[in-house]
């Protein structure tokens, strides 16, 4: 054929050419954005690339058994295929597909058995769910990886089987890197992530309003989100910045609880380092340590996000890696359960032995990204499959793995959430763990986990996966629920207070000794600190500057038990090493947040600190913290 045989490509090519590229997972994370906001609106569009998916499926299904494996020092050295070139206008959508690849002629049969079955095929669809139980499904069945194909403009495209690795075009299966290699490239965008808002807390005046009160927040992600920021040399948004979650990503030294309730409460005075004539009160608390060995064991449903905005290498590949570290600290008594969805949710691996781990890893080495993302669903079948294997005395816990890039189904942030409410009611809990940049969701996924009465974490790289999954197993047994605290300050000493972080766990006064009211719940073993910059009158003596009022219930029970402890502020302005890294710590909040309240905090007032905890660091994230605060300040240019 001549070039002047050729001719421009219509709309109608081009549009058949988008739906190709994004079906088979080949569009950028960007492109896939956009286009998934393109079939919210357009319903035609959206049906196009449901008949794309569910083609590909069957001829991949059946090509996959005479298709050869290439050998493995096969490096896209195959012979080529046509390259892609457009049909006229008068094709259909499948005829272009076909004809792009190469394989109309040979495929013939198999567009004519998928026309034939293509009704049955969607109510199969719509039958998995429910019917989950009475058959094995394996990952093959669900989840295929596609061949990759070039864009229209690229070189001609390659065949391979779609079993083998993929290409290093972003979609290839990686090794572990090393500890606090941050996956990903760092010119990975990040302008979509969607961090919510926060307004941080004002000082209020004790003689309008003496109290404060807020749910606890055992939440991490906030850290190692800022952490994946600076680690590519950008400054993270305000919003993304939550203080609080800074704060508890690391432990303290407080005392352990007595035995007469599941956590010790403290509290520590001492004047505000970019304030000195205001003070500094901690109040901190530390849950019992509960061996999971010690327990009637766990049941672990892991739903994972395969769609395609999952396919970079600190999405999936980094999800994969980071479960198969969990695997050594299970034993026959768990129970694991993988359960995955991308524009459908299906069970890849039923509920299976702990000490199973050959049978677990080879499910998670089977897991692809493909497809838009329909969360509502696989968190129905996810609370399903743990109701079947729900273990009384035990943990029963949903684990959701995902950006938050929801898009089919139930897609606002809201009716998720009401969801996941709902479902916390059967005592099944859900921790979500957040992966990658560019569509990050993070609003969203601290919302969910609140609800589902579980932990966010935020997974940047392998020893965060590490230090979530393997060295935090613990965390998931749940020593107390619905902890609320409420400070009450003395009006005498005391003219206005602000709680510092915490913006969206604060309460109604009226909900402190409301036990319907939900709040945070406390792991075994997990530190969980709060502090409150306190503007005493002047004049005041020494005495009781507040009292601390705690709320919690036992893990299964439905009426709260209360703690109560007096501070008085006798301690002047010395303050413990480790209290000086708390304090550190919101410092750094502070200025990445430029707040309003940071007064006279500068870089050098926050490394000066963190240093004085730094030595009590057997674990190396404090001093990680240092060489953070390092990039910010080259960052800020002060």
């Amino acid at each position: 054929m001549s070039a002047e045989e050729l001719h421009e490509p219509s709309s109608d090519e081009m549009r058949a050419a988008r739906v190709t590229t994004y079906v088979l997972g080949e569009m950028s994370p960007d492109e896939a954005a956009a286009f998934e906001l393109e079939l919210e609106e357009d319903e035609a569009l959206a049906g196009e690339v449901e008949e794309m998916r569910a083609m590909s499926d069957m001829l991949t299904s059946e090509l996959g058994r005479d298709v050869p494996a290439p050998p493995a020092s096969h490096k896209r050295t195959a012979a080529p295929v046509a390259p892609v070139v457009a049909l006229p206008a008068r094709r259909s959508l499948r005829g272009f597909w076909l004809a792009s690849l190469g394989l109309a002629a040979a495929l013939g049969m198999f567009s004519l058995a998928y026309l034939e079955t293509r009704p049955q095929m969607g109510a199969d669809a719509a039958a998995m769910a429910s019917a989950y139980s009475e058959r094995e499904t394996t990952a093959s069945e669900l989840i295929v990886e596609q061949a990759p194909v070039a864009a229209a403009t690229a070189a001609p495209m390659y065949l391979f089987d779609g079993r083998n690795e993929r290409s290093a075009t972003g979609n290839s299966k990686s090794k572990a890197p090393t500890d606090r290699e941050t996956w990903g490239p760092t010119e990975e965008p990040v302008a979509s992530n969607d961090h919510g808002s926060i307004v941080d807390n004002p000082f209020i005046k004790t003689s309008a309003d003496a109290k404060s009160t807020f749910s606890i927040d055992v939440d991490t992600a906030s850290y190692s989100i800022l952490r994946g920021y600076l680690t590519r040399g950008q400054a993270p948004p305000a919003a993304a910045v939550r203080i609080e979650e800074l704060i508890n990503y690391f432990s303290y030294a407080y005392p352990k609880p007595d035995g007469a309730h599941p956590f010790s409460v403290n509290v520590d005075v001492g004047a505000a380092p970019w304030a000195p004539s205001h003070r500094l009160v901690r109040v901190g608390m530390l849950g019992k340590e509960v061996k999971l060995e010690d327990h009637e064991g766990a049941n672990l449903v892991f739903l994972v996000d395969s769609s395609g905005s999952m396919s970079a290498d600190n999405k999936l590949p980094l999800l994969r890696e980071s479960l198969k570290l969990l695997l050594p600290k299970l034993s026959d008594r768990d129970s694991v359960s993988i359960v995955a969805y991308a524009g459908s949710a299906g069970l890849v691996l039923p509920a299976t032995p702990g000490d199973q781990h050959q049978k677990i890893q080879s499910a998670l080495d089977r897991l692809a990204a493909g497809g838009s993302t329909n969360g509502g669903e696989g968190i129905e079948l996810a609370y399903a499959v743990a109701r079947d294997h729900f273990i009384k005395g035990g943990v029963n816990r949903v684990i959701l793995c995902t950006d938050g890039d929801f898009n089919v189904g139930i897609t606002s942030g809201t009716s998720l959430v009401d969801l996941v409410k709902q479902k916390a009611q059967s005592g099944v809990f859900l921790s979500v763990l957040g992966f990658g940049m560019g569509n990050l969701k993070d609003g969203t996924l601290e919302q969910i986990a609140d609800k589902g009465n579980g932990n966010y974490a935020y997974v940047d790289n392998i020893d965060e996966g590490r230090k979530v999954l393997a060295e935090g197993l613990g965390n998931l047994v749940t020593i107390a629920k619905d902890v609320k605290i409420q400070v009450t300050f003395d009006p005498k000493r005391v003219e206005s207070f602000r709680l510092i972080g915490y913006e969206n766990r604060v309460l109604a006064h009226k909900d402190f000794n409301d036990d319907t009211k939900d709040a945070g719940d406390l792991g075994s073993g997990h530190t969980v600190t709060a502090l409150y910059e306190v503007v005493t009158k002047k004049g005041a003596t020494d005495g009781d500057l507040l009292t601390v009022q705690l709320r919690y219930k036992d893990p299964d029970g439905s009426e709260s038990k209360l703690i109560e402890s007096v501070a008085s502020d006798t301690t002047g302005d010395g303050m413990s090493a480790d209290f000086r890294f708390a304090a550190g710590v919101a410092a750094f909040g502070m200025m990445l947040r430029n707040s309003p309240h940071k007064g006279s905090t500068d870089w050098g007032l926050v490394t000066s600190l963190l240093r004085a905890g730094v030595e009590s660091d057997g674990t190396g994230r404090r001093r990680e913290l240092l060489e953070l605060v390092e990039k910010a300040k080259q960052l800020s240019g002060r």
